[in-house]
């Protein structure tokens, strides 16, 4: 991963982004050498936000296998049957 300061993503903007859509490589920024913000590509952001929605789900779903509040095949396919069909 690519770091640049602050400063330099104010005076560099343009290349920097096309630099970063170029290679695609997220790009760091710091402010008085502390992890401010990351620069990434849209695309890769978007991709990124579906696949933690996805994990979240999974997530929810252990939660309800461990606090045993899940329901049996046919319940689930009797509430189900309504997006299904």
């Amino acid at each position: 991963m690519r770091t640049e300061i602050v400063t330099t993503l104010k005076r560099e903007a343009t290349r920097i982004l096309a630099d970063l859509h170029e290679t695609r490589e997220p790009v760091l920024i710091t402010e008085h050498g502390k992890p401010s913000a990351y620069l990434v590509d849209a695309d890769d952001y978007e991709l990124m936000q579906n696949r933690m929605q996805i994990l979240e789900g999974i997530a929810r779903g252990e939660r309800a296998v461990l606090n045993k509040k899940t329901v049996s095949k046919t319940s689930a396919r009797k509430v189900m049957k309504k997006w299904l069909d």
